[in-house]
């Protein structure tokens, strides 16, 4: 596994200082963990764990622990200036939709000024060479149509959540625009990934978080939208398409400082109830039922067109839906049965799969 990773992404991480918002929450903490082992000197900035348990706790990593609130512009820029990191990995954010109905002022204050504070960090900031801030599918204008998404297409969003990082993507368009046009700028992108699973996901109101729960109370899971399509991947295929998208910039090239969308192919696009029917096949202890009471409103049909991953920068998903959905399923069995945390495992099994299918990014 340790040479493999140190081997991938043409090495450009190996030595490098990388400052990850958002690594104590579920994709930045994988995202530490795959970063450590390809030989980065890893920084990371954010809240306390926003779960009990949690992926980050777990993990037990050995990195600089910075609990800092990104909404702190003075923190985050003592921050940069001491670790002078050369690329970030911008994670950090308010992630749930149903949460952003209760608490939008927060929502909007965290993910677009929490943004904002850290573009003007790295701005400020000689050593960055790189950014990548990660948004998500929701962030378009969704017309529950049924093609799929691509990066220019409109963006929009209904709740908070989702126009709040329509509101990222178009700061982070203007920084780049309007104020990283030197030539010794930092080259900024952004990433805009599926309906992300793996395990470690303990957030409210997620669907396969909300099903270990269940399982764990021996109830039946209540499903509040069965028919609800997603591009449903594992989170190290995403996270493959955010770190080749870094050793892209780290290389100095410009045309990558743009909008890129990760998302699974078309077959990874599924019902909820097709994939806890997928799920239940590998766990028989799931079990669902339909809720009719009144939701918030909630995207019904949302796919994402990563045509422009693969031909540009060559990246695929390395697992398809069914393995994601067994890899997330076997992580949380090993925990609840086992008390494991094969985090680790499931990395070296990624990367010799993606190995396997001749992924560019995995060969070095």
């Amino acid at each position: 596994m340790e040479v493999l990773a140190l081997n991938a992404f043409g090495a450009a991480y190996r030595g490098r200082r990388v400052l990850v918002t958002g690594h104590t929450g579920f994709k930045g903490s994988w995202l530490c963990l795959w970063l450590q082992a390809l030989g980065a000197h890893v920084t990371g900035v954010a809240l306390d764990p926003p779960s009990d348990p949690s992926h980050w706790q777990l993990l037990k990593l050995s990195i600089d622990d910075k609990r800092i609130d990104i909404r702190d512009e003075a923190a985050l820029r003592r921050v940069f200036a001491a670790q002078r990191p050369e690329i970030v990995f911008h994670l950090a954010a308010q992630p749930l939709v149903r949460r952003s109905y209760q608490e939008p002022v927060a929502t909007w204050a965290t993910n677009v000024m929490g943004t904002v504070n850290v573009l003007e960090a790295l701005r400020h900031t000689p050593e960055v060479r790189a950014a990548v801030v990660v948004t998500t599918d929701k962030c378009y204008e969704n017309r529950e149509w049924p093609w799929a998404y691509r990066e220019n297409d409109r963006l929009g969003g209904h709740d908070p959540y989702s126009a709040s990082k329509a509101g990222v993507e178009l700061a982070v368009a203007s920084y780049r625009a309007a104020l990283l046009q030197h030539p010794s700028a930092p080259l900024l992108a952004t990433a805009r990934g599926g309906n992300v699973i793996g395990g470690g996901d303990w957030s409210q109101d997620r669907l396969i978080p909300d099903v270990v729960r269940a399982v764990v109370a021996g109830e039946s899971l209540a499903v509040r939208s069965p028919h609800s399509t997603r591009p449903w991947q594992h989170v190290l295929d995403c996270l493959s398409g955010y770190l080749l998208l870094g050793q892209r910039l780290l290389a100095g090239d410009t045309t990558c400082a743009e909008a890129w969308n990760f998302g699974p192919d078309g077959h990874g696009n599924r019902t909820v109830e097709q994939v806890l029917a997928d799920l239940a096949r590998v766990w028989p202890q799931v079990q669902w039922h339909m809720v009719t009471s009144p939701q918030p409103h909630e995207a019904k049909l949302l796919q994402l067109d990563s045509a422009k991953a693969k031909t540009h920068l060559g990246w695929r998903p390395a697992w398809d839906v069914e393995q994601a959905i067994r890899h997330t399923a076997d992580w949380y069995r090993r925990l609840l049965e086992a008390g494991q945390v094969s985090s680790a495992d499931a990395l070296s099994t990624y990367v010799a799969d993606a190995v396997d299918s001749g992924l560019n990014w995995a060969t070095g």
